[in-house]
């Protein structure tokens, strides 16, 4: 079946342990069933640009839960499903970081990548950023906003297994020979792609050894240098 939990953190700067928004969207049979959003207190700086993306200021979030007491609302939601982001590595890592911050254990569950299933699926679209796809797909997108963005992710997803043919997600990925993400006690194992073999012709080219050029177009190359090298003093001079 096409179940789990789509999820989407935005920071207040360039540290991963600087979550101030999550938004979350349960998938049950393909068919969104529940959304939930939080403004998360970072209790640290806001940088200028993260503000520019997605909009949110220290004000915003003053009052709000840190990322330790709003924690126990979040895992059992998280806990066992299989969860779904896109860049993953990215929320993946947000998520490591703040738990790792409050000295939290990490929940056990799988994930999945739908920039990484995009970039396997759909070749030749040139960008796989959330709004491309979003475009691609007709989705509405508020580009940046946690809620919006996971939202986009699980649509994306479900769009992507239609296409493929698959209804659950571990054979689609089994399908597409991707290795799927876990996070569980004391590790993580990311989400990747199939590794591309080099083609034969490929292989064959690299083991050759590149002929060693004769002594004329050594000398030819030496003097070439040494022109340039003059030219260049003179017009620093």
């Amino acid at each position: 079946m096409m179940d789990f939990v789509a999820i989407d953190f935005e920071t207040a700067n360039a540290g991963r342990a600087s979550a101030c928004a999550l938004g979350l969207v349960e998938v049950k049979g393909g068919v969104i069933v529940s959304e939930q959003a939080w403004l998360i207190n970072p209790e640290q700086r806001f940088d200028r640009r993260n503000i520019a993306i997605h909009g949110i200021t220290p004000e915003m979030v003053a009052g709000q839960p840190t990322f330790r007491e709003l924690w126990p609302a979040i895992e059992p939601l998280v806990h066992g499903k299989n969860i779904v982001a896109h860049n993953a590595s990215f929320d993946m890592s947000v998520l490591r970081y703040g738990l790792d911050q409050c000295s939290l254990p990490y929940p056990s569950f799988q994930y999945w990548c739908t920039y990484l299933l995009a970039k396997t699926m759909l070749p030749g679209l040139g960008s796989y950023r959330l709004n491309i796809l979003a475009d691609y797909f007709s989705i509405s997108l508020r580009h940046h906003d946690a809620l919006e963005d996971a939202r986009t992710a699980a649509v994306i997803l479900v769009k992507l297994a239609e296409q493929a043919g698959h209804s659950g997600l571990p054979a689609l990925a089994e399908a597409l020979g991707c290795r799927i993400g876990s996070l569980h006690a004391g590790g993580y194992t990311p989400f990747s792609l199939p590794a591309r073999k080099p083609s034969r012709s490929k292989t064959q080219a690299a083991r050759k050894k590149p002929a060693a050029p004769s002594a004329a177009t050594a000398e030819a190359l030496l003097r070439k240098a040494e022109t340039a090298a003059a030219r260049e003093r003179m017009g620093e001079e």
